[in-house]
């Protein structure tokens, strides 16, 4: 019996690669085979997905400190990942400490830039977990001249579909905004949007995705960019229909399962690529809420071990849990 391991990190605990690590030991222990595909959906892990860094780049951080961003460069095939939340993320600065009004997506353009004056003909962009709702202006204004990314194939991997004005409201209190900085911001991304019509003739206002990373994904957008779910795009990359097929059984995860799982992230995704397959599907995650339990037979850490020991003791947690699930099988 095979079971593949297709899971996102769970955030601050474990990567998708631990995950499926964790759940190998379990495999052994019963007599199955396990293969892992670790996913992201377009948000942090979504480098270390695609082959890890192999360049780093001092670009302008969320605040304006100097930054050391790690990026992909492959010069076989003239392809660049970069990670936003690398050069432009709330980890590097913390909610506590964001400024939302200033906080720039500059060293995302940044990063962008020294791509484009490396050769990349193909450059994917993650744009989850950032610090900033700027709509993209500074990364825009850091690509300048934009006329140089002419031939140039930019992907924008997503890990939302909300559009460019509603991300104030719906990300902008993650980021530390106020009731009052939230209206300011949506504001500033109304006016962007008109600015971005009126130079670029790009709609971006109600552009699905173009919300992502407060409005990066529009920004990035006007300059040509091609929004797609990060997902869809990790999934097309490791072939992981293909690898579904091929197993007996699915285990998928991340750290908080709730309905925004289903909403373009790795979980939903992951489950209806397993339910077209028909192969059967669970999920592990730190926390289960909601509903989801309706789309998806989950197992929860937390209620399990509780929340200190599934918080830092996770891969151990996953291995016993796992380790029931495959028992539960091998019948």
């Amino acid at each position: 019996m095979k079971v593949l391991v297709a899971a996102d990190k769970f955030r601050g605990t474990v990567s998708g690669a631990e995950v499926g690590a964790a759940v190998a030991a379990a495999a052994r222990s019963v007599g199955w085979q396990s293969t892992s595909a670790p996913m992201a959906d377009g948000g942090e892990g979504l480098l270390d997905v695609l082959g890890g860094p192999n360049r780093t780049t001092v670009v302008t951080g969320p605040l304006g400190d100097p930054v050391e961003a790690p990026w992909r460069y492959d010069r076989s095939t003239a392809t660049a990942v970069i990670e936003m939340a690398k050069a432009s993320g709330l980890m590097l600065v913390g909610a506590d400490h964001n400024d939302p009004l200033e906080a720039t997506t500059a060293g995302t353009g940044e990063l962008v830039s020294a791509a484009v004056e490396l050769g990349a003909k193909r450059i994917i962009v993650g744009v989850g977990g950032s610090a900033t709702t700027d709509g993209g202006f500074g990364a825009l204004r850091a690509m300048y001249p934009l006329p140089r990314l002419r031939g140039v194939e930019m992907v924008v991997a997503c890990d939302v579909r909300i559009p460019f004005v509603e991300a104030a409201a719906i990300f902008g209190p993650q980021k530390g905004a106020s009731p009052k900085q939230v209206e300011l911001l949506e504001r500033r991304l109304r006016r962007l949007a008109q600015v971005y019509l009126d130079e670029y003739g790009v709609d971006v206002a109600t552009m699905p995705r173009s919300g992502a990373a407060g409005g990066l994904g529009g920004g990035l957008a006007a300059a040509g960019a091609r929004l797609v779910d990060g997902f869809e795009l990790v999934a097309e990359e490791v072939d992981l229909y293909t690898q579904i097929e091929q197993a007996d059984l699915v285990i998928t995860g991340e750290g908080f399962l709730d309905q925004q799982s289903f909403e373009g992230k790795v979980v939903g995704g992951v489950v209806a690529y397993a339910e077209d397959a028909g192969v059967p599907v669970v999920a592990i995650a730190g926390q289960v809420f909601d509903q989801t339990r309706d789309r998806v037979e989950a197992y929860s850490l937390v209620e399990q071990f509780g929340e200190a020991r599934a918080m830092n003791d996770t891969a151990e947690c996953i291995t016993e849990v796992a380790t029931q699930i495959l028992q539960q099988r091998s019948g």
